[in-house]
């Protein structure tokens, strides 16, 4: 059974730092690619970035330069490092496993509250 969950989230005031967690189980973690997306109040989910089975990390152009993602497949989790919040990063934000055989699981979300 895949289990996937996201820790980290919080409160933080504007130009602060959190660095989310996405943990997963019962998948061969080290060959699928991990996205996460997040869900802004009243808007569509919109895709954060990624990183490849190969350790190759991408960023929307919103979080570049300010999110950094990375990942300990020994662990099997991958992490969000977000830098420099601002407002607009309050969001819902998940963790999309991508299989090397195309299969998708999700977390169930996490909180992120930025406070200006």
């Amino acid at each position: 059974q895949v289990h996937v969950e996201e820790s980290g989230g919080g409160l933080v005031q504007a130009g602060g730092s959190l660095r989310l967690s996405c943990a997963a189980s019962g998948i061969a973690f080290s060959n699928a690619a991990i996205l996460w997306h997040r869900q802004a109040p009243g808007k569509e989910r919109e895709l954060v970035g990624d990183i490849s089975r190969l350790g190759t990390p991408n960023y929307v152009a919103s979080v570049k330069g300010r999110f950094t993602i990375s990942r300990d497949n020994a662990k099997n989790t991958v992490y969000l490092q977000m830098n420099s919040l601002k407002s607009e990063d309050t969001a819902i934000y998940y963790c999309r496993i991508h299989t090397y055989y195309g299969l998708d699981y999700w977390g169930k979300g996490i909180l992120v509250t930025v406070s200006s």
